[in-house]
């Protein structure tokens, strides 16, 4: 069932302008320290990670590759989604994109359905010309396919910026506490499970950084999904952004600090869909977190909020920062005696 795009939940500001407009004020709200969790912690903090005085291998050999989504990465690592639409904004992608493309790691796209929208939007989202090799992932929110959207739409998120797979995001209380949000959600995981068998691309469910949880997993699984990202509550919280951006404060924080978090979301995923590909994302901060969610059973992590400053300044910076991140992720191997990505993954569950 679809519901028509211009009736009953379409938001107050879902002219394209505003839409783009309200995707800068999404940075400016990410870049305050408001915007993160205040009393809940992705739980990553307690996994267990051994540390060998002996560790029996070379630093330089530890093989940090792995392959995602049918595409090889140089280490396990994809810039998590975060924007497009503005100028600004497309000069965060573009840092972000070349930064991944001489690192060989992979890219999610922020919302593109300002793109959709408003065409010339496209070339804040056209990263392809300067990161033509990269495992690219295109990004529509869920809502949308209740209002209209449907694989036509999904394909062309995909193919007019030359992704690789779609990211389909999921984030209700987001929308809720955001002015007009899209609050009507009943009947999207029949919907979800008529469009992606569809598509002839890989699909991904994804959280916006409060965690996926056992109960939606079980109510997606015969959709065919080619991977879930988590987005565990512990980093950034959607719910604060909103209330940043609209009111200046968080006015329900009790509201805002829900979710489940990333550590716990990536047990509930494997033990509710073993044989799915797992993204972590939600408060990645550092190379250890990254190895603790591996050991967890992720088969890539995302990092977007550390990533934002960095992307503002130059592609340079955002490398830099990439380069210290996965050597972090190199040398928690190297202590804890793995001589792999494939070695680490899913010890810890």
């Amino acid at each position: 069932m679809t519901r028509s795009p211009t009736t009953g939940g379409a938001p107050a500001d879902s002219a394209p302008h505003d839409i783009a407009e309200r995707k800068l004020r999404h940075l400016d709200a990410c870049l305050d320290p408001r915007s993160q969790y205040q009393t809940v912690r992705t739980g990553l903090e307690a996994v267990p990670w051994p540390s060998r005085a002996l560790p029996e291998r070379d630093l330089d050999a530890v093989d940090l590759s792995t392959t995602f989504l049918g595409r090889r990465l140089s280490a396990p690592v994809l810039i998590g989604a975060m924007t497009g639409g503005a100028e600004r904004a497309g000069r965060i992608n573009f840092n972000l994109a070349r930064a991944a493309g001489r690192l060989g790691l992979g890219m999610m796209l922020g919302s593109q359905r300002v793109m959709l929208e408003r065409p010339e939007a496209r070339a804040t989202f056209a990263v392809r010309e300067v990161a033509p090799d990269i495992l690219l992932v295109g990004n529509l929110g869920a809502a949308q396919f209740g209002l209209g959207y449907g694989p036509a739409e999904a394909t062309r998120a995909v193919r007019e910026v030359g992704a690789d797979a779609l990211a389909i995001h999921v984030n209700p209380l987001q929308e809720a506490l955001q002015p007009g949000g899209d609050t009507r959600w009943a009947g999207l995981a029949a919907r979800l499970a008529e469009v992606v068998p569809a598509l002839d691309f890989p699909a991904v469910l994804k959280e916006v950084g409060h965690g996926l949880d056992a109960a939606t997993l079980r109510a997606v699984a015969g959709a065919g999904f080619a991977a879930y990202d988590v987005a565990g509550a512990g980093g950034t919280s959607w719910a604060r952004v909103e209330q940043l951006v609209h009111r200046g404060e968080v006015l329900s924080p009790d509201l805002c600090e829900l979710g489940v978090p990333t550590a716990q979301a990536l047990r509930d995923a494997r033990r509710v869909a073993p044989q799915v590909p797992l993204i972590a994302s939600g408060g990645i901060r550092t190379g250890l977190d990254a190895a603790r969610a591996l050991a967890l059973g992720a088969q890539v992590v995302a990092v977007a909020r550390p990533l934002l400053e960095p992307a503002l300044d130059s592609s340079e910076a955002a490398e830099a920062w990439l380069r210290a991140f996965v050597q972090e992720l190199r040398v928690a191997l190297f202590v804890g005696g793995y001589g792999s990505v494939e070695e680490v993954r899913g010890r810890g569950t």
